[in-house]
């Protein structure tokens, strides 16, 4: 079977071909324009995706060396992200699946990233623990099969990777914030100031609003202003940053690696790449003798492949999507998250 993934969620643009369960393509378009403004402008990538998206498919089927209508399932990421961002590829999805007849399934995005680690060669085994940490995602999860995931835990503001990427604009390092601060933090030491993360009601839900908001004060009652803190120091304090942040991280994981009886642990999204986050996941799976499955970089942040993945399990349990005029069909029937 032979299948493409369209991802147009936020700021990259992907097309991917799986054939006979192997990828065979999966492409990645960042648009780099954001970066002068310190975060993604959703117009600006509305408008990158209709520049990228078609040649970006061409290009994977040739990868492929299949055509436009060898294809026998086409997927697209239908929420959540950006209204406009996630418009571009779902109707270009839908066009495409029109006028070769093919059937069309819309993919929630959380869940691609869910399964990612069945991109693997050693994939997770049911049931697994699974954190998806991004710039707009921090969820906890119990996947006891492919429609079978149970919500442990999410945030109640921030995402991590927002976390990251406001304290990084509030530093002056830039835009993406994940980079940035794991880059300059590297090899610092992480006590230089203490920026506690707030606990919340469900045990298992995460906070980070608060922790900007520490690290903010901390600049105002040390130096006023952010452009006074010496350069000697930003390292120092992106490293205390950046240890609070993975330390809350770590140890909701760890708890509910307590409660619950799983085989083994998965970490994906953007954040997913956080050297410090990779490795504080190593030594749980070591300590609790679980199995750890992260994937490779390529598949942390938004992809197609992790689309053409998932849609090719929904297509398996039945579900397909219509081609009518509602160009951003509900995913009701198509999410699997309780």
């Amino acid at each position: 079977m032979n299948i493409i993934g369209i991802e147009s969620s936020c700021d990259e643009t992907s097309a991917a071909v799986i054939c006979n369960n192997k990828i065979v393509s999966n492409l990645i378009y960042s648009q780099d324009i954001h970066e002068k403004y310190g975060g993604v402008v959703p117009e600006l990538s509305s408008r990158a995706h209709l520049q990228k998206v078609l040649p970006l498919v061409k290009k994977s089927l040739d990868e492929a060396g299949l055509k436009l209508n060898q294809v026998d399932l086409i997927c697209a990421t239908a929420g959540p992200g950006l209204i406009g961002a996630l418009l571009v590829g779902l109707t270009f999805a839908k066009g495409y699946a029109y006028s070769c007849n093919k059937p069309f399934v819309a993919v929630n995005h959380i869940e691609g990233h869910i399964f990612s680690g069945f991109l693997m060669d050693d994939k997770p085994e049911f049931p697994f623990l699974c954190l998806v940490v991004s710039g707009g995602h921090t969820l906890l999860l119990l996947v006891e099969g492919f429609t079978q995931i149970k919500k442990l835990g999410s945030t109640i503001d921030d995402a991590a990777g927002e976390a990251f990427d406001k304290v990084s604009k509030l530093l002056g390092l830039g835009y993406p914030g994940g980079v940035k601060i794991q880059n300059i933090a590297l090899n610092q030491k992480t006590d230089f100031a203490d920026f506690p993360v707030a606990q919340c009601k469900n045990e298992f839900d995460f906070s980070f609003s608060g922790v900007k908001t520490s690290v903010l004060r901390f600049i105002q009652k040390e130096f006023e202003k952010p452009e006074n803190i010496p350069v000697d120091l930003l390292p120092l304090i992106a490293a205390s940053f950046q240890k609070s942040v993975v330390k809350a991280l770590i140890d909701k994981t760890e708890k509910a690696l307590r409660r619950f009886n799983i085989k083994s642990l998965s970490l994906v999204g953007g954040v997913a790449a956080n050297q410090m986050l990779r490795l504080g996941f190593q030594e749980l799976s070591v300590r609790y003798k679980k199995k750890l499955v992260i994937p490779d970089f390529r598949f942390c942040g938004d992809n197609g492949a992790m689309i053409a993945f998932r849609g090719m399990q929904l297509h398996e349990v039945g579900i397909r999507n219509s081609l009518d005029f509602n160009a951003y069909p509900s995913l009701k029937d198509n999410t699997f998250i309780n």
